[in-house]
């Protein structure tokens, strides 16, 4: 430490994120597996035609390192609603130091881990894992019971189902380092079950610098191979529109009117004609897939302000793309037994493009500081999908087309000012956050069979447009969700063992949700030779105005929503610390919250159109953490605390929606409420020195109408819905090892070498409780036996018993050299329970294995930064299915591709 130089804590918290500031870029990384049957020729479709651990990062304000760390000062980094707070004996560990059981992953970490997306790199942590799309799960908890924030305050989800953000849309470039915490305290929101998720941007860098980088990847199942995909717009390979997929003026006009398509004027002939672009229906063949690329540009400075201050901006931007095949087995049972009602082979190209943008403006004036951050970030998939299999109940086989385009789209500005008046600490902090998904033009085209001997094309797949034996549809959606948040924090020093904290946090969440999809329809006279033409002839302006043909709008009775979510919030927290190695946080929030789901009105003439929902509560949440340093190595845990969770949005309405992420069906249930969490946690840490560590933790957690899917069939469709089941419990263990060793005694190659070992273990168990007489609420029959929906003992939603991960690394300590070996493995999990007595659905992740090699190298006098990645070296398939012990059927199960990338970054 520098004589005389003792950190504020505002001060050093800034210095602490500056130090996490610089990611290598990632290359974008691609896992797919199987390419479609056939072979074709071009890459783009044409047009148709007829450093070390964070701690030991942190610097003082001269430059020279804090060699011994904090001495009763307290470092504050952004929270929801306040700040982590942590404190310690001359403790340099964040972890350690903290008040709260609290994970670090610093840029170091997640660079070592070479992860192209926040959420990849999460996974590495002690007791979370990745569910689907980027949903994040604590302790086998769903995304519903964790909360994730940016720089501390809140973010909105562009996914149709969910209110929490999927983090696999933050690039690692633009995270400078992530906070995970498993106990909760007051200062955070009360929808906290599993964790609190916090994401921190890049820092205000306090000199110049310019940094470029760019990388190449692929994988063995998509790269080189052939694929599918469609022409679309001019401009789709940087994941924008050029106006091609915008409402044709004919729907526009119809839509504006606020007609019904069965109303009298209504030309269904001049908006069916105007939907049949062939640039957006017409899949085709793709040859040689080509790499994946990405590319980022990342700048900032920094000068001095008055006469005791300094100001800093930083700057980022990047762009990716990659592409993903998977050859999906997709089947259906029929009864308990599983025999097979169909059995199809999906053929799925996808193309996904990410664009993000930064920009940040820092100011520091004596102890105060000042942050104002913008983030951008836009998430493109494009998906061509051709499905062909048998259905054995009727004989046909089918041949299915699916298009589709979705963006998901993330605008953030937030400002968060921390001022420190000798004892007194004030922090303010508010801003704004739209996020958007749309999804134009999902065409679906499905094409039939009959293998009937006696019929002239019953050899032929044909589409005659009745839904019966073929069909087409068009379906257009929405969603937008804005979040308006605020806050304000009073921190005070009573004295040197006691400090108290206030608080107050408000936000407002509005999200609209609009799904028009039609069907294209024809008389029952509609030839079946004409049937075989492919799908953009079949809709071409002769057919439609010849045959007929015109639409359905099978949404018509429910096609939008709008959802509200206001929550005022205050807390009040104290830390104190009676004995010199004694640290109690203690306090309680007050939630008041009102929350609506109203379906919206379209239509000229209204309707009675769902059933709308209002939930008004308001909880007390205590909760309190009691930490014990039982020697100098040695720090002991416990912690008690109630949360809660809240229904989602679209959870709460009863209104049919298609999610083609998960290729399922959903319908809400009005009659949702609240569940209540009572969360219990006894942790031990040792400390060995060096930022090694080994820790041992329990939890338990009790859970009162936890909200659970369950499936039943509505017109020969499986439909998911969800009801409060009576109780669930879960418990569990983990086990946390870091270690490294310097190797110098084996020799001069070694001198600057150590090795390093990161090893993870969590068992978790969890229990829905069913008891006789037990009711649930299930709209609109009201209550019902709750055996009929749950089964007693089963586990809940997307927990696996076990998730381990180990870290081998070999690493140069005096330049950037590392050598890293990753092990991750997840045991079973339900993804979705079984419909009429069938088994649940299953996925099974295994054991994946990845190696990363990181080396800094010269190139003409400038320092590059080269990165070379093999994912899922040992070949690790996807699988998700249903047995019965005897019989397994496949539900969502591919190849998975090993994927190589290539990447460099250099610094000016």
């Amino acid at each position: 430490m520098s004589t005389g130089f003792q950190p504020s804590g505002r001060r050093l918290a800034g210095l602490l994120l500056l130090s996490s500031a610089m990611v290598l870029p990632g290359a974008a990384l691609a896992q797919g597996t199987g390419g479609p049957p056939t072979t074709g020729e071009g890459a783009i479709p044409p047009r148709p035609s007829a450093d070390n651990d964070l701690t030991d990062q942190v610097q003082g304000v001269d430059g020279e390192p804090i060699e011994d760390g904090l001495d009763q000062s307290d470092i504050s980094i952004p929270g929801g609603g306040g700040a982590i707070v942590v404190t310690g004996r001359r403790i340099r560990d964040v972890s350690r130091a903290s008040t709260q059981v609290l994970s670090v992953l610093s840029a170091e970490q997640i660079a070592r881990t070479g992860e192209g997306n926040i959420a990849g790199a999460l996974s590495r942590v002690t007791g979370l894992s990745i569910v689907g799309n980027g949903n994040v799960f604590v302790r086998g908890l769903g995304d519903r019971y964790s909360l994730a924030l940016l720089n501390g305050l809140p973010l909105p989800s562009p996914q149709p189902l969910s209110r929490v953000v999927p983090l696999d849309i933050f690039p690692t470039n633009i995270v400078a380092s992530s906070l995970v915490q498993k106990t909760y305290s007051a200062n955070f929101p009360g929808e906290f079950g599993g964790g609190v998720i916090n994401l921190t941007t890049r820092a205000v860098p306090t000199e110049s610098f310019l940094r470029i980088g760019g990388g190449v990847s692929g994988d063995t199942q998509t790269t080189g191979n052939d694929g599918y995909s469609y022409y679309g717009s001019d401009i789709d390979a940087f994941g924008f529109d050029d106006g091609t997929r915008d409402a044709p003026p004919a729907l526009q006009d119809f839509f504006d009117s606020g007609a019904r398509l069965s109303d009298l004027g209504v030309d269904q002939a001049a908006i069916a004609k105007q939907l049949g672009n062939p640039d957006l229906v017409v899949a085709q063949r793709l040859g040689n897939l080509p790499v994946n690329f990405s590319g980022s540009i990342t700048g900032g400075t920094g000068f001095d302000v008055f006469s005791d201050g300094r100001l800093g901006v930083i700057a980022t931007a990047s762009l990716s793309n990659s592409w993903r095949n998977r050859a999906i087995i997709s089947q259906t049972a029929v009864n308990a037994d599983l025999d097979l009602n169909t059995d199809f082979r999906d053929y799925t190209t996808d193309n996904r493009i990410v664009v993000n943008g930064l920009l940040g403006f820092g100011l520091e004036i004596g102890e105060h500081s000042f942050r104002w951050t913008n983030l951008y970030i836009r998430d493109t998939l494009k998906q061509t999908q051709i499905s062909v299999g048998d259905e054995f109940q009727s004989g046909f086989s089918k041949q299915i087309q699916n298009n589709g385009w979705f963006e998901r789209q993330l605008l953030d500005t937030q400002f968060v000012g921390e001022m420190e008046f000798g004892r007194l600490e004030i922090d303010l902090r508010g801003g704004y956050a739209q996020t958007q998904r749309e999804a134009p033009y999902e065409y679906s085209f499905e094409y039939v069979r009959t293998n009937e001997p006696n019929d002239p094309f019953g050899d032929l797949f044909v589409n005659v447009l009745d839904r019966q034996r073929g069909s087409a549809s068009v379906t257009f959606s929405e969603l937008k969700e804005d979040l308006y948040y605020g806050g304000l924090d009073f921190g005070y020093e009573l004295s040197d063992w006691l400090r108290a904290s206030v608080g107050y946090a408000y936000t407002d969440t509005d999200r609209y949700s609009e799904r028009r999809e039609f069907l294209f329809n024809a008389s029952t006279d509609f030839p079946d030779g004409v049937g075989a033409l492919r799908p953009d002839l079949l809709l071409g302006d002769a057919i439609i105005d010849y045959f007929d043909i015109g639409l359905i709008e099978s949404t018509q009775a429910d096609p939008a929503f709008d959802a509200g979510l206001t929550i005022h919030a205050g807390y009040g927290q104290l830390r104190v610390n009676p004995l010199d190695r004694v640290n109690l946080d203690i306090g309680v929030r007050y939630e008041d919250a009102d929350q609506t789901v109203n379906p919206v009105e379209l239509f000229a003439t209204p309707t009675n159109s769902g059933s709308s929902t209002a939930l008004a509560n308001d909880y007390f949440l205590p909760a309190a953490t009691l930490t014990f340093e039982a020697s100098d190595d040695l720090q002991l845990r416990v912690a008690a605390s109630k949360t809660i969770a809240r229904p989602q949005f679209r959870e709460l309405i009863f209104q049919t929606y298609y999610d083609p992420d998960t290729n399922r069906q959903f319908n809400g249930n009005p009659f949702l409420i609240d569940s209540e969490l009572i969360n219990a946690e006894a942790r031990a840490e040792y400390y060995l020195g060096g930022g090694d560590r080994i820790s041992i933790a329990g939890f338990y957690k009790d859970i009162d109408n936890p909200i659970e899917a369950y499936s039943s069939f509505s017109d020969n469709a499986q439909v998911t819905s969800f009801a409060n089941a009576p109780k669930a419990t879960l418990y569990g263990a983990e086990l946390d090892l870091q270690y490294s060793k310097d190797l110098f005694g084996l020799g001069e190659a070694f001198a600057t070498k150590r090795a390093v070992i990161v090893a993870n273990y969590t068992y978790t168990k969890s229990e829905i409780k069913v008891g006789e007489g037990d009711v649930t609420q299930v709209f609109p029959r009201g209550g019902q036996p709750a055996s009929n929906y749950f089964r007693d003992g089963a586990a809940l939603t997307g927990q696996s018993d076990h998730l381990a991960n180990l870290q081998l690394g070999l690493e140069d300590i005096d330049r950037l050299q590392q050598f890293t070996l990753l092990f991750s493995y997840a045991s079973k999990r339900v993804t979705s329970r079984g419909t009429n007595a069938l088994p649940d659905i299953l996925e099974n992740p295994g054991l994946s294995v990845d190696f990363v090699a990181r080396e800094e190298a010269d190139f003409m006098g400038v320092p590059v930064q080269l990165k070379f990645e093999a994912r899922n070296i040992t070949g690790r398939d996807h699988f998700e299915y249903q047995s019965n012990g005897e019989n397994r059927i496949e539900i969502n199960t591919y190849e998975v591709g090993r994927s190589f990338a290539l990447s460099a970054s250099i610094e000016f």
